[in-house]
């Protein structure tokens, strides 16, 4: 498209409720947003501060986003910085990688200008093209550095035929297109979404509830309008009330899509266009819905005591993402369930996929559980060829802990006590009454006190320690078990994964002490041939071979080709599902019953 230039002359409305900390209470910041080359994937951000006292300040860019645990150095996407005070050019010196220094003597105001470069599409980073904008806050807005509660207004302009804006920030004088936040928390917590988006939606309970869909897709809007409701009662049910005047789903549509990150009061979410068509694709929609708004509790409100507030300059450590985003993890599949939507075959089945996929990983036995929360700033995401040897997902083992521990507390209470009751007590405790977050130990004590019994020894296994995962004890008390239907394979494996959509075998994973790891094949290697004979054009390579047979591969790393002896191991994956054990007890009935919440 041919570029266009707007402008707007922004007439600032001010908000009694404007704070500032370190600064003067009469400061008033607004921010205009252009895009005058949307098809290049700029904005231009003109932010304008009045009302200043002091002599310095710095003007900020967040380095992460809250809900994603990396430090993704936002400041890399901005260029042309300039400042302004009383209509004169003042130097901006950058002190540090996300930090302008502006000498502000003898100025009440600075107007600030700069653009944004953003292609990045993913629920967490902004992307900006000819057909929308996806604004992610913190890495759209600079800030100054001392006033992270003062209030601000923003005002887009759209690009031409842009004609909707999707954010929970509120409107200023009814206008759609000017938007208010009360401080920087919130507005690094609002995302924007500006285009044509598909806007659709429900009320639940005095909640209004807006769906805005971008990117086009198979999606049935009187289906969802039916069935998202359900997931928000479920969920409401469990911590006794809704926070929220208003909901956002800001959902981004693609051809291969996924993912989602959660908002003070509203949520991105990541969609396979076509997949709705398909009842998988749509209950996994269902289940990704439910995960993102379950956080309007978990972690938005009731937080480890790390996140909050937060640090936009460093990385925010805590060793409990395992509850904020593994017990969201094990909630979103559960409550789809006890909506109907799922039957508890399929929610029994998507229990043993999340088991499968622990038992899976070597990582379980080299990372604890804590240690995955802790490290998720390195490791999480920043994923390489030998993570799954290395590492856990504190989704995956989080959301296996929440089970274990619901069923500990339903067992130990005779179906009096659930790890909802936890939930909504740590809710009303921590977020409603003491008003900050927790610590491990304090979320450890209020499961033991719906336990009723001591959780060290718990503890000590499956969150600081190393321990296999003792399911059937568990699954026992709702008179379970897990059944691996590999049990009796004696099948050899390389243990390998490879390149996807190529023909050729290129390794791209290399698993813990299997075949390839013993004998030396590397990742990047492509297998040519096995004992001098080329690879069949389809199935396994090793097809007919024998756990013990002695083998030599061929292949070619670097250029080179190199011939390695192996010997083959047995595979030793898992698929486990899970069964019904036989004669089930009154006493396992009633925790299945309370577990599973049958009618």
């Amino acid at each position: 498209m041919k570029k266009i230039q707007l402008t707007v002359i922004f007439s600032l409305i001010f908000f009694s409720m404007t704070t500032t900390v370190n600064a003067a209470d009469n400061t008033q910041i607004s921010y205009t947003v252009t895009f005058p080359e949307a098809q290049a994937h700029y904005a231009d951000v003109e932010m304008k501060i009045t009302g200043l006292k002091q002599s310095t300040i710095e003007l900020k860019m967040p380095v992460w986003t809250p809900g994603s645990y990396l430090v993704r150095e936002f400041a890399r996407n901005i260029e042309s910085l300039t400042v302004k005070g009383d209509g004169k050019p003042v130097a901006a010196l950058k002190i540090r990688k996300n930090i302008w220094q502006v000498n502000t003597e003898g100025l009440s105001g600075i107007v600030v200008k700069y653009r944004v470069y953003a292609f990045e599409f993913s629920v967490r980073t902004s992307f900006i093209d000819a057909s929308h904008a996806f604004l992610s806050s913190p890495d759209i807005f600079i800030y100054p550095g001392d006033m992270l509660h003062a209030a601000s207004t923003i005002h887009i302009v759209p690009y031409k035929g842009w004609k909707t804006v999707s954010t929970s920030l509120e409107k200023v004088n009814g206008d759609s297109f000017t938007r208010y936040a009360p401080d920087y928390d919130i507005l690094f917590d609002s995302p924007i979404e500006v285009g044509n988006q598909d806007v659709f939606g429900f009320d639940a309970d005095g909640v209004k509830y807006e769906i805005a869909m971008v990117g086009g897709g198979t999606y049935n809007k009187e289906r969802m309008i039916k069935d998202m409701p359900k997931i928000v009662a479920e969920e409401v049910a469990i911590f006794g009330e809704n926070p929220n005047k208003h909901y956002t789903f800001i959902v981004h549509n693609a051809f291969k899509s996924g993912g989602g990150l959660e908002h003070l009061s509203s949520t991105t979410l990541g969609g396979s266009r076509d997949a709705y068509a398909t009842e998988g694709g749509y209950l996994s929609f269902l289940s990704l819905a439910a995960h993102e708004h379950f956080h309007l509790w978990n972690v938005k409100r009731l937080r480890p005591i790390a996140l909050g507030p937060f640090d936009y300059d460093n990385e925010n450590y805590t060793t409990n993402l395992w509850i904020a985003e593994g017990f969201t993890a094990y909630y979103q599949d559960i409550i789809v369930h006890r909506t109907g939507l799922y039957s508890r075959e399929n929610y029994l089945n998507v229990l043993a996929e999340d088991i499968n996929q622990l038992e899976n990983t070597p990582g379980a036995k080299v990372q604890t559980l804590a240690q995955s929360s802790y490290d998720a700033w390195i490791k999480a995401y920043r994923p390489n060829e030998n993570s799954v040897n290395t590492g856990i997902s504190y989704y995956t083992k989080g959301a296996i802990v929440a089970l274990l521990m619901d069923l500990e507390i339903i067992n130990d209470t005779k179906g009096k006590n659930s790890l909802d009751d936890v939930m909504r007590y740590m809710y009303n405790e921590y977020y409603k009454e003491k008003k900050r977050g927790y610590t491990d130990a304090e979320f450890k004590q209020a499961v033991e006190k719906f336990a009723g019994k001591n959780l060290d020894d718990f503890y000590a296994k499956y969150i600081n320690g190393l321990d296999p995962v003792d399911f059937n004890s568990y699954l026992a008390y709702a008179g379970y078990k897990l059944t691996d239907e590999l049990a009796e394979s004696n099948y050899p494996a390389l243990g390998i994964t490879q390149v996807a959509g190529t023909n050729r075998l290129i390794v791209a994973g290399v698993l813990r002490g299997g075949s390839a790891w013993v004998s030396g094949i590397n990742v990047n290697d492509e297998i040519v041939a096995i004992d001098d004979e080329a690879l069949p054009a389809t199935g396994s390579p090793i097809a007919g071979k024998q756990v013990g047979d002695k083998i030599e591969v061929t292949v070619v790393r670097d250029g080179l080709t190199l011939k390695l002896p192996v010997t083959l191991l047995k595979d030793t994956k898992v698929k486990y599902k899970i069964d019904e054990l036989p004669n089930a007890t009154p006493e396992q009935l009633t925790v299945r019953k309370k577990w599973l919440t049958l009618k």
